[in-house]
């Protein structure tokens, strides 16, 4: 981590020599599937099942609704920001140019150590996955495999990493279509030989609310787990061939379709299964046969289900593991470009690859794996440490957008300046704010009451990091919150070009 600082910031370096550019070749499918596929993984196919069960069938219905609203809203913030100032760094970059520079610091590099420890997560899991078809398959073999093709995928352009996600989200899509249709038709009596099941589960025992409060505060973090992967469409608005249209189109679809995708998944699940159903208890993608998709579909009488289901979860894995190498190498590019990182690791070939931060990224991510093996508490704490950093990144995307659309009137510029406009400003994002900390601070309210500090430091262990990054810049380089005159309304970031695919740079 270096750089010097300049106003409150860091001077950014341009780096030059044999250095190419960006390239902006993603289309509006890429980015619509991106968006889709990185909120729909193992989150909504095992563990959403948890909810139902802890919060009962009304509970987590309005769980999952009420942080959909709010990753609405904090979407539409997102795509006000990257139509008008499309950048690879995203949110992290508009911390610093609309906030304050220690913020975007500590949002980079939060945000970076997040994806790098779920790619070693997905590498384990896809190991442990692969085992349901081959039990004496070393398991390190295929994780191994797994890291190399997402290495590969995204050394080659920034297209083969958008084609792949597009493909691997479509079957995720279809996957999630087909168990919705069957679902239905065993509600209905047509599938599942037990005749109509109607709404008898939402009156069963205590339901449809189950534990009160308490127990949907509880559910707010599975459904906003779930829901992470959506401000994906931010990162790679800095590659998208025409983002002023595709952000937008994105935003809007990708909602959404998740949202439909969730709650009538969770409807269909909880219309079959009652909420005292232990199978909903399990989130362990080793139990794939008690994932409720594959109970559901098991009920209409397929029998490989298990199997099916087996396959999709591996692809939701492989996908969720290359996302997070596309958006971790892009964050670490983007804080090299700041003067946050080592400026090598802003070094882009003529690819349009910032090939150093993806090896960087990558070895990380290795070590982090290979930890696995040599120390398993090591490695669960670290898994810890990235607990809350989605919704850290999401308290970022919230005041950073609060502070450029108040900077953007400061500053005299006209609201029909912008191409798209976020949903009811400033509600939304003091909203999504709000209830992000609310979502934080409520993970672990008993571990107080109780004063278990060890239960304390695993369920918050991302908020002391964070803290430490932002205090350490903070204090090292004397930054301040900027003014509303001195936020950097500039479509551009510091070093950093962009070229289209037909070798046009785009100012």
């Amino acid at each position: 981590m270096s750089g010097e600082a300049k106003n409150g910031g860091t001077e950014g370096q341009t780096i030059t020599g044999n250095s190419g550019h960006m390239k902006r070749t993603l289309q509006t499918r890429h980015l619509s599937m991106i968006a889709l596929g990185g909120s729909i993984g193992t989150g909504m196919m095992i563990a959403s099942g948890s909810a139902i069960s802890t919060a009962g069938p009304g509970g987590a219905l309005v769980a999952y609704s009420m942080m959909g609203i709010m990753v609405y809203f904090l979407m539409t913030s997102l795509g006000e920001m990257a139509t008008y100032i499309p950048l690879t760094g995203s949110f992290a970059t508009y911390c610093t140019k609309f906030v304050d520079p220690a913020l975007g610091f500590a949002m980079g590099w939060n945000y970076w150590l997040n994806w790098v420890i779920t790619i070693a997560v997905d590498a384990v899991t896809s190991g442990v996955i692969i085992q349901f078809w081959w039990p004496q398959f070393p398991k390190w073999i295929f994780s191994g495999f797994v890291l190399l093709v997402i290495f590969l995928i995204n050394y080659l352009s920034v297209r083969s990493y958008g084609e792949t996600e597009y493909w691997l989200s479509i079957i995720k899509v279809v996957t999630i279509i087909v168990f919705l249709i069957v679902g239905f038709m065993i509600i209905f009596g047509i599938m599942g030989g037990q005749g109509p099941i109607g709404l008898k589960n939402f009156h069963y025992k205590k339901a449809p609310f189950v534990g009160g409060f308490p127990s949907i505060l509880t559910v707010f973090l599975v459904a906003g787990m779930s829901f992470q992967g959506t401000e994906l469409v931010g990162i790679t608005a800095g590659e998208s061939a025409t983002p002023e249209k595709s952000v937008p189109k994105a935003i809007h679809s990708t909602f959404w379709r998740i949202l439909l995708f969730y709650i009538l998944s969770i409807f269909v699940m909880a219309c079959i299964l009652p909420y005292t159903d232990k199978n909903l208890l399990s989130s362990n993608v080793q139990d794939v046969a008690m994932s409720p998709f594959t109970i559901v579909f098991k009920r209409a009488g397929l029998a490989a289900a298990a199997s099916v289901m087996n396959a999709v979860i591996l692809t939701a894995v492989i996908s969720s593991a290359n996302s997070g190498l596309y958006a971790s190498t892009r964050m670490l590019f983007s804080q090299a470009r700041e003067g946050y990182a080592w400026r090598g690791f802003g070094y882009v070939n003529k690819r349009g690859i910032p090939i150093y931060a993806l090896l960087g990224t990558m070895t990380v991510s290795l070590a982090i794996y290979l930890l696995h093996f040599v120390s398993a508490n090591a490695y669960n704490y670290l898994i810890d440490a990235s607990g809350l950093s989605g919704f850290i990144a999401w308290l970022g995307i919230a005041m950073a957008h609060y502070r450029f659309r108040r900077a953007f009137v400061a500053q005299g510029h006209q609201l029909s300046e912008l191409k798209y406009h976020a949903t009811m400003f400033p509600f939304g994002p003091i909203f999504a704010f709000v209830f992000c900390m609310i979502v934080i601070v409520g993970q672990n309210i008993p571990a107080f009451i109780h004063l278990d500090w060890d239960n304390i430091l695993i369920t918050y262990m991302a908020v002391p990091i964070f803290l430490i990054l932002f205090c350490y810049y903070k204090f090292r380089y004397k930054t301040h919150l900027l003014s509303l005159q001195e936020a950097d309304l500039s479509r551009s970031s510091r070093g950093e070009k962009y070229i289209t695919a037909d070798g046009k740079e785009i100012k």
